[in-house]
């Protein structure tokens, strides 16, 4: 792909638009086929097992691992330019904000990312979650609550006025988090050997993680040819969904990566979805199931932004390239999953006879 011809032909914000929805179809396609989703291998990890959820999501967070780093040590991103690693980091947002997202995705039933491909499948209960979703998440970025996400992000930051890079800061070589990464993946082809998952998903699981790098990749190619700045970034849902929708609202709306992801990841799902003759309507089951729904959208979009980042771009995005706060919020989204199920899900008291 000649990227500087397609600059000059379409314009900077256009090309980065269109490399969010090249990479927001491949990881929608992905993610659907694959059933990735952090919250499930959460319950199922609390739940006592190691079935084959839990190993999906090492599957999916080791190969995003392998394909960014050796990405990096082939020279194609570097992670040092990325706007989640140059701009300091919070960790009481990341402790705060994983907690709250991971008890969210537990009420709503699945993740911002999970939603989104839901929705694109007919799920009418996703549907209106993720529309909660994405306003509150605007109000935490721009709106009400965004004083309230700002004071608490700023009770403790990283020193230096940048983020912690967690493969420096404890002196790893640069091949170190390639290593890392392939640990991970032997784990999760074990797990998924144990739990007799076809070839197929596995694929897909992979992909999800290659969308990732994908997403690095062209953004930081596209940075290097761009006349002006260009953020360096890749999948993730809480600040896109917000940015997405605020596109849709303002009279000058301007195209950036971000914009485009959102859309690319629900063409990516439905088509998936589709092919594979999955495409259902479902609405709430009831009253209860609506409530915990919303009150649980409500906590990601907030929490997700107060984290600086949702399931993917925190725990997946911002983890594959070792990003300190990033590794914590995923650490509390897991507690934060794993103490609701426990107080919400497993705890029902047995109807009377």
């Amino acid at each position: 792909m000649d990227i500087v011809a397609l600059v000059d032909r379409t314009g900077e914000a256009p090309t980065a638009a269109l490399f969010g929805v090249l990479t927001g179809i491949v990881f929608g396609v992905a993610a659907q086929r694959s059933r990735f989703c952090l919250r499930a291998a959460t319950v199922e990890f609390a739940r006592g097992q190691m079935g084959d959820k839990v190993a999906v999501w090492f599957l999916t967070f080791s190969t995003a691992l392998v394909w960014v780093q050796g990405a990096q040590l082939l020279g194609l991103m570097d992670s040092a330019d990325a706007r989640m690693m140059a701009v300091p980091g919070s960790w009481s947002g990341a402790i705060l904000g994983g907690l709250m997202f991971g008890a969210g995705m537990v009420l709503a039933r699945g993740c911002s990312r999970r939603l989104l491909v839901l929705a694109a499948t007919g799920n009418l209960r996703s549907v209106v979650s993720g529309l909660i979703f994405a306003v509150v998440a605007t109000m935490s970025l721009t709106g009400a609550l965004s004083p309230l996400r700002d004071h608490l992000a700023a009770l403790w930051v990283t020193e230096g006025g940048r983020n912690m890079n967690l493969l420096a800061s404890v002196g790893l070589p640069a091949w170190g988090g390639l290593a890392i990464g392939l640990m991970f993946a032997v784990l999760a082809l074990v797990l998924a050997r144990r739990n007799r998952i076809g070839a197929s998903r596995l694929v897909f699981a992979s992909g999800v993680g290659f969308a990732v790098a994908v997403g690095w990749v062209l953004t930081y190619t596209l940075s290097l040819v761009a006349f002006d700045p260009v953020q360096i970034e890749s999948v993730t849902f809480t600040g896109p969904s917000a940015h997405t929708l605020m596109f849709f609202l303002e009279r000058d709306p301007v195209l950036q990566f971000d914009v485009g992801l959102v859309p690319g990841v629900f063409i990516g799902a439905m088509i998936s979805a589709w092919l594979a003759g999955e495409m259902k309507i479902q609405a709430f089951d009831g009253p209860s199931t609506m409530r915990k729904a919303m009150i649980g959208a409500a906590l990601m979009g907030f929490g997700g932004m107060l984290a600086g980042g949702c399931a993917i771009g925190a725990g997946v995005t911002g983890g594959s390239i070792f990003v300190g706060t990033a590794w914590c919020a995923l650490f509390f989204m897991w507690v934060g999953a794993m103490v609701t199920d426990f107080l919400v899900d497993q705890q029902k008291a047995p109807v009377a006879a």
